[in-house]
């Protein structure tokens, strides 16, 4: 049986710097996001409770799923989405569309993922990397464009984490590894975000609706299942502090994997 709590904890944002961030290697080398960059674990100041939340868990960043086991556990996860089109007016907004492990309750988070965002006006969309605490990176050599399908996964083996993300669409793919020594391996997700800077939350892109497909899988304590196989699950609302939803995720379909998420409001 799938056990929920009632009280809602918000995960760790996606930090978005105004600077531009120095290129380092992390056994391949790629620019460092100049607007987009790290997660934090989780914190008591980030938590949310509303009477109002209409899942088992709000957040004022993230939508869509996480599992969450025993610290060690987690050692794969892999999801797919179709890249949505953002619908630009003036000015600028994010929304980033990954899967990882970690971050959901611990301080690390080792994740791969596609941002469609809004700079100035105009669309924008690429693929990234990240192993925080280190900053995140954009994908050499992988385009992306709107209605493409992703594939991506996380993997730990041999005391390193692997990332790899796949633009079905073109047949592009592109891997990288790290050490990330303080990782709970506790939790995997699959999320739609809405980037964070040092002042707080950024407004959330209107996406319209992403839609996460049947490969949305993690293994835990050697066990590979589909998300609704698990018996924690966490379904995860974006909410504004107020509690006016920003994103809404679907619930899981019969494959216990499929789900969408759908755009609600900028925010904050």
């Amino acid at each position: 049986m799938v056990r929920f709590r009632t009280n809602n904890s918000s995960p760790p944002p996606r930090i978005v710097t105004v600077l531009v961030v120095a290129v380092i290697a992390i056994l391949a080398v790629a620019p460092a996001l100049s607007f987009a960059s790290t997660a934090s674990g989780m914190t008591s100041s980030s938590k949310l409770r509303h009477e109002s939340c209409p899942t088992n868990s709000c957040s004022t960043n993230w939508s869509g799923y996480a599992v969450t086991s025993t610290s060690g556990s987690v050692t794969f996860v892999k999801g797919s989405w179709v890249v949505p089109t953002v619908s630009c007016g003036g000015g600028t907004q994010y929304s980033s569309f990954w899967v990882g492990i970690d971050g959901y309750n611990s301080g690390t988070v080792e994740q791969t993922g596609t941002d469609s965002d809004c700079s100035s006006g105009s669309p924008r969309y690429y693929a990234w990397y990240e192993f925080y605490p280190r900053p995140s990176f954009i994908v050499n050599g992988l385009t992306v464009h709107p209605g493409d399908t992703i594939v991506a996964q996380v993997q730990y083996s041999g005391s390193k984490f692997v990332t790899t993300i796949t633009d079905v669409t073109t047949g592009q793919t592109s891997s990288t590894s790290a050490r990330v020594n303080s990782a709970q391996r506790s939790s995997a997700e699959w999320v739609a975000e809405a980037p964070s800077s040092s002042g707080g939350v950024l407004p959330l892109a209107n996406f319209g609706t992403v839609s996460f497909g049947s490969a949305n899988q993690a293994t835990i304590s050697g066990e590979t299942k589909n998300i609704g196989a698990f018996p924690t699950i966490w379904q995860i609302t974006m909410v504004t502090s107020g509690g006016v939803v920003k994103a809404q995720p679907s619930s899981l379909a019969t494959n216990l994997s499929s789900f969408t998420v759908t755009w609600h409001s900028a925010g904050p």
